[in-house]
């Protein structure tokens, strides 16, 4: 039962009371008043809900467009990431204590500048390299 069904039933309850009684009538109209307004709320909020599933609709057409129609791309996505990236390594940087990543390539450099505080770390490889 919607609330203006219940408001209505209400005014048919009280129709056959005293017809003098203006509380219950001024009651009546408030209760009245509000189920109009809950009503036009709901058909604006279904007005709202239909744009949001256009807008929903519209973007992912767009998604689509964009990235192409596949949501996972096998080559992109690869089982082993760190075959890609290459062997990492990682040190304590004496200064601040941060880790540091690096990668095959940097330490072959013999060093790095710490990101964090920026002293200058030296790296020597040894002959069979620890990898992560």
């Amino acid at each position: 039962m919607t609330i203006g069904e219940k408001v209505s039933y209400v005014k048919g309850l009280c129709k056959g009371l005293n017809k003098d009684d203006e509380i219950i009538n001024a009651i009546l109209d408030v209760l009245t008043d509000i189920a109009d307004n809950l009503n036009e709320v709901d058909e604006e909020l279904d007005d709202v809900a239909s744009v949001m599933t256009d807008l929903e609709e519209s973007v992912c057409d767009l998604e689509d467009e964009i990235y192409g129609e596949d949501d996972y791309d096998e080559d992109y996505y690869d089982d082993d990431i760190e075959e890609d990236v290459g062997e990492m390594y990682e040190t304590v940087c004496p200064n601040c204590e941060n880790t540091i990543r690096f990668d095959y390539d940097q330490a072959q450099k013999g060093g790095m500048d710490c990101p964090n505080c920026g002293k200058k770390l030296v790296f020597e490889l040894d002959d069979e390299p620890d990898e992560l």
